[in-house]
């Protein structure tokens, strides 16, 4: 009798597991074709399947971000994700949807600003810390005034073929106090008001430290240019 009971029962198992899967693999078809704002609600209702199409959607950017803020740090996989778990943990405080990205870009840069005060205050292996030591006014960022010469290696690597890659080496020797703005600004499409409120300085600071920033990047580059010009005049 009961091996007549147990087989109906097995049967009935194997077929609740076939639903839940088909179920949730119909689920993660649906959230893909929902947009950001929907997406963001389901997330709110505390849906996974929905949270795992927002990572899958935005993980490259807060990935991106993070390496531009921070290039030297060898865990910025790990920080990605801890950007995630905070973004999960807090999500259902968000009162618009439609401001998730401003949003999100806060969430990265607060950790940001908190891991650099952790870190090892080290000038080569980590020159962020310059940002946690000094005051910055006009006259103390005259020592940020000698533009660094990019590395550049052979023609296989970075020439001018290449310009995205020279751009970003150049980023990458600027000083954190420069470097955070301009990338809010350039890369995320900040405005003043926001990367003030995110860096806590003035507006007119942000505006000055995006301007030596921008002058900082035309210098190395037209450096590395003409450096080019006079490594092919030498070779032909």
């Amino acid at each position: 009798m009961h091996k007549l009971l147990l087989k109906p029962a097995k049967h009935l198992h194997q077929g609740v597991d076939l639903w839940i899967t088909s179920t949730r693999a119909n689920m993660s078809a649906n959230y893909s074709q929902r947009n950001d704002r929907d997406l963001i609600l389901a997330c709110q209702r505390r849906e996974p399947a929905a949270f795992e199409e927002l990572v899958k959607r935005h993980q490259k950017s807060v990935y991106s971000l993070l390496y531009q803020l921070a290039p030297e740090w060898p865990d910025i996989a790990d920080l990605s994700q801890e950007v995630f778990i905070r973004v999960w943990r807090s999500i259902s405080n968000l009162r618009n949807p439609i401001s998730f990205r401003s949003w999100l870009t806060k969430t990265v840069v607060g950790l940001f600003y908190e891991e650099l005060k952790t870190r090892p205050a080290d000038s080569y292996k980590n020159p962020l810390a310059a940002a946690a030591q000094v005051d910055f006014d006009p006259a103390q960022e005259e020592c940020f005034e000698e533009e660094p010469e990019l590395d550049l290696v052979d023609d296989k690597n970075v020439l001018s073929d290449n310009p995205s890659l020279i751009v970003g080496m150049a980023m990458r020797k600027l000083p954190e106090v420069l470097r955070t703005p301009v990338v809010l600004r350039e890369l995320e499409g900040l405005n003043y008001e926001e990367i003030a409120i995110l860096t806590k300085t003035e507006v007119g600071t942000v505006k000055s430290r995006i301007a030596k920033a921008r002058n900082k990047l035309e210098k190395m580059l037209a450096n590395c240019l003409n450096s080019q010009v006079g490594q092919a005049e030498a070779k032909g």
